[in-house]
């Protein structure tokens, strides 16, 4: 009976852990976020030191644009650069705090690490 639950019970923890891991390793190695608030200070973005972010570091700031030209046509949505950023300085291991260095960054613009 213990060789039967002893697999089934870890087969259950790594099924649950999946979406946490998958979180995780897309923001290490994509290292991409949002914008959560403008501030007098800087803007802060949802990549921490746990990203790998630094100061320094140039991210790409895009904005979904909604597009429906026609009735007839399905509904889609384009990503669309609106500027770039810059990491001023991390804030712990969930936000940095960043200047805006090109364009006009809005809350809830997604902001992706540059691929230089």
């Amino acid at each position: 009976m213990k060789r039967f639950f002893t697999p089934l019970l870890i087969g259950a923890a790594l099924l649950a852990a999946t979406p946490v891991v998958a979180q995780g390793v897309g923001h290490t190695f994509f290292m991409r976020g949002q914008v959560v608030a403008m501030e007098p200070s800087g803007t802060v973005i949802c990549i921490g030191r746990a990203d790998g972010a630094q100061p320094g570091q140039v991210l790409d700031v895009y904005r979904l644009e909604y597009r429906h030209v026609h009735r007839s046509e399905p509904r889609t949505y384009t990503r669309v650069k609106v500027g770039s950023i810059t990491i001023t300085e991390v804030i712990d291991d969930h936000f940095a705090r960043a200047q805006v260095t090109d364009g006009r960054i809005k809350k809830n613009d997604m902001v992706e690490l540059r691929k230089d």
